[in-house]
């Protein structure tokens, strides 16, 4: 047997709660990949943060890119150009990732495609055998969030969620601050994403589809529809079948800190919501400009909120304010500041101290390596900040007040309810566990 067979079906055997040999079970959580035995990457989504995701894997010296996956043959033609020049070595090109997933020889696969295919293409990859890196939100439904969890426990494959701030210095330091307590009785945490790129203004009209893109296969499970460019290339996600529009894009790296920080680990009393296109009338995006989300919890309120106007409290479009007793810490990816309230604290700043990104795709390759299922931000990690985003666009949609019933999958409300499970165009098929 092949090395990589080895570890592979070891790594399967420990996740199925099947007992090996105590020499078996060493050697295969102490593994790591020798110069001759390289791990073999490919990339299925290349154009925008997958294609960013490889390129800090390739930045190490015993990882090798052997394929590369795109329904668009002009992106696909370019970046592979641009691999050759990059690594010095050509990869094979698919516009099918099912042809990927058949090769023995590819350890990992890297998932940067719209959020609509995340959950198809990482249930697949599990079954397969393949280790996943899958960019965030993990899926574009409460149902296949579900799905995702139940194919990586049945696999055992090492999965990581593009969610880097997991692995940032600055944020780690934002957590053990209000772990100490000093900021007080935190009684709410403000969250919000202000990007101007949520407002469609100048839209096409629907038409026939540019040569190069199999758009048949772009759609996959989601709804017949006829070709528009401006519901495709990063546009998609302010389009429900595709996206989720800010809450689910910048969303989850916030509200995962939030969650994070105020130490929520279940789902909250109650949510409510109000959302519209009250910026811009007239945009074309089917997700909200102007969104507002309440979750509710017995001792703490955490709010979300964006609005297609770049600016926001404090100077800072984005970002958190958790509001204590004693002082208020605001944070983001550029910097940590604390304001003190009188004279209870004084006021300190923190600015990042490492390659969140960098680490984070090194964390996953080393957690391959090592056969190690607790990656800086595991499936269940990344499914449930999904979740909370599905919950505050589905109570905006509905217009209800929300209680979610994570254990029986279900609002209890037939409005809400529909939300949760898509319904996937033949001959897709969403994996049951």
């Amino acid at each position: 047997m092949k090395r990589r067979e080895f570890l592979r079906q070891s790594a399967t055997a420990l996740a199925a709660g099947i007992i090996l040999p105590q020499v078996l079970q060493s050697r295969a959580l102490r593994a790591t990949a020798a110069p001759s035995d390289q791990l073999r990457v490919a990339l299925i989504g290349c154009k925008s943060m997958g294609w960013a995701d490889l390129s800090d894997i390739m930045r190490h010296p015993d990882v090798q890119c052997v394929a590369l996956c795109d329904v668009d043959q002009g992106i696909l033609t370019n970046r592979t150009a641009e691999a050759e020049r990059l690594w010095g070595r050509r990869p094979d090109t698919y516009t099918d990732y099912r042809r990927v997933l058949e090769r023995q020889d590819i350890d990992a696969v890297i998932i940067g495609t719209p959020d609509h295919w995340h959950c198809l293409i990482m249930t697949d990859a599990c079954s397969a055998g393949k280790d996943v890196y899958v960019e965030k939100p993990v899926a574009n439904s409460i149902a296949e969030c579900d799905a995702m969890v139940a194919a990586q426990k049945r696999y055992g494959r090492v999965v990581q969620v593009g969610q880097q701030q997991r692995s940032s210095q600055l944020w780690h330091e934002m957590k053990s601050y209000i772990d100490s307590g000093q900021l007080g009785k935190i009684a709410r945490v403000n969250v919000w994403a202000n990007f101007a790129y949520a407002a469609i203004l100048n839209h096409a009209q629907d038409g026939p589809v540019p040569q190069g893109l199999d758009y048949d296969m772009w759609l996959g499970p989601a709804p017949q529809r006829t070709f528009n460019s401006t519901r495709v290339h990063g546009l998609w996600r302010m389009f429900w079948n595709y996206g989720g529009g800010l809450l689910t894009d910048w969303g989850v790296h916030l509200m995962d800190m939030a969650l994070w920080g105020m130490n929520v680990t279940g789902m909250p009393r109650r949510v409510v919501a109000s959302g519209a296109n009250h910026t811009y009338p007239n945009n074309f995006a089917e997700t909200f400009d102007n969104l507002s989300v309440f979750y509710e919890f017995p001792e703490f309120l955490i709010q979300w909120s964006n609005v297609t106007i770049e600016s926001g409290p404090f100077g800072m479009n984005y970002g958190l304010e958790f509001k204590g007793t004693n002082g208020t810490l605001l944070v983001n990816r550029e910097k940590m500041e604390l304001i003190p309230l009188g004279n209870k604290l004084e006021a300190q700043s923190w600015k990042p101290s490492n390659n969140d990104h960098y680490d984070h795709t090194t964390n996953f390759i080393d957690c391959v390596r090592s056969r190690s299922f607790d990656t800086a931000c595991t499936i269940q990690n990344g499914v449930f900040c999904a979740k909370y985003a599905h919950l505050g666009n589905i109570a905006a949609r509905t217009g209800e007040s929300l209680i979610y019933d994570d254990q029986r999958h279900t609002f209890h409300n037939k409005a809400a309810d529909r939300f949760i499970t898509p319904e996937y165009r033949k001959p897709w098929k969403m994996f049951k566990g």
